[in-house]
């Protein structure tokens, strides 16, 4: 059976910009895929790509067999997308904007009928069907969006961010419809910078920083690859990195420690990797107490998808959208989703 979706060597440059550099991963028939990194890494580009709404400058891409390069019509048959943000008519009802999206598809007109009955029962919209969107809450738009996404039964559904904005009760809602679709044999694509979203949904994972995968396995397989607990440490508040770089020369020689990392964005801060034991904090702060390093702050977890994109770029997921919105330039945003 041919891969649901096939990435290999995709690369996408907006004039100077290099928005994918090198992105190749597969998906398997009826499973959640979970693209996650930071907002500029290329995940929305490599979407968009697959998606034939932009044409990568290299790489290959099939969906259930098909090129999306070499056949663009037929694959986009076998694809429903989501965009991050919602575009709905906010004249028209619920149903009339599904029966649009139904003609816009040239679904035969009992298939059409039929159809928007299933998706509005499958996201509980019937009796939202006859008011108009405007009306909707962002919980009601979002369901919406989903089901014109799936009006045409596509091999893979594609969603970008798909609860960005939305309430918590409203993420769950959608959470439990993804779990459900997979279980009806749908694949599903999904991008994401909230690590528990794709924590909790996805069966395999490709981690995207700066255009390029530098993780990809199943949640838990790159969890353990990182190994043992982590370990938060604040020297003060605001750590001189003399201060900081002293605390890691002493704790790297303590044989419970794996690995320290100085994370600069975060006030110079420590993060540990160290061998799981019921005594690691004490050990810890009474080798700095000794030396005479005071603590301002400790904490002690098992490790988590943020460890795994700590370990590969020696930074968090929160520090790279904190770069990422101190670098952005909104009028080359505008003139690349233009494209």
């Amino acid at each position: 059976m041919a891969p649901a979706v096939l990435i290999q060597n995709l690369q996408k440059r907006y004039g100077t910009v290099e928005a994918v550099k090198d992105v190749s991963f597969q998906v398997e028939p009826g499973e959640i895929f979970g693209l996650l990194g930071p907002n500029g890494a290329g995940k929305t580009t490599t979407l968009r790509a697959l998606c034939t709404l932009t044409t990568p400058d290299a790489g290959k891409i099939e969906v259930s067999g098909v090129s999306v390069l070499g056949n663009p019509r037929v694959a986009r048959q076998k694809l429903g997308y989501v965009a991050q943000e919602v575009a709905l008519d906010k004249v028209l009802t619920g149903k009339e904007l599904l029966q649009l999206q139904a003609a816009l598809y040239h679904l035969p007109s009992a298939v059409g009928k039929q159809r928007i009955e299933t998706v509005l029962d499958l996201l509980n919209l019937q009796e939202y069907a006859d008011k108009k969107t405007g009306t909707y809450s962002g919980g009601l738009r979002k369901r919406l969006d989903l089901a014109a996404g799936l009006l045409h039964a596509p091999d893979v559904l594609v969603l970008d961010e798909p609860t960005v904005g939305l309430d918590i009760e409203s993420r769950f809602i959608v959470w439990e419809f993804l779990r459900k679709l997979r279980a009806s044999g749908t694949t599903v694509v999904i991008t994401s910078h909230y690590l528990e979203e794709i924590d909790a949904l996805a069966d395999r994972v490709a981690i995207i920083d700066r255009g390029v995968v530098i993780a990809s396995g199943t949640p838990s397989q790159l969890k353990d690859q990182v190994g043992g607990d982590r370990i938060t440490l604040r020297i003060r508040e605001f750590s001189p990195i003399e201060e900081a770089e002293k605390a890691k020369h002493l704790l790297q020689a303590l044989p419970l420690v794996q690995e320290v990392i100085i994370n600069s964005a975060q006030g110079n801060s420590l993060n540990l990797v160290v061998t799981p034991q019921n005594d690691a904090l004490i050990t810890i702060q009474q080798a700095l107490n000794t030396a005479g390093l005071p603590i301002f702050g400790i904490a002690q977890s098992r490790p988590s998808l943020d460890d795994v994109y700590l370990a590969a770029t020696g930074r968090t997921l929160m520090d790279a959208e904190l770069a990422a919105s101190a670098n952005r330039d909104p009028k080359a945003e505008k003139k690349q989703n233009m494209r």
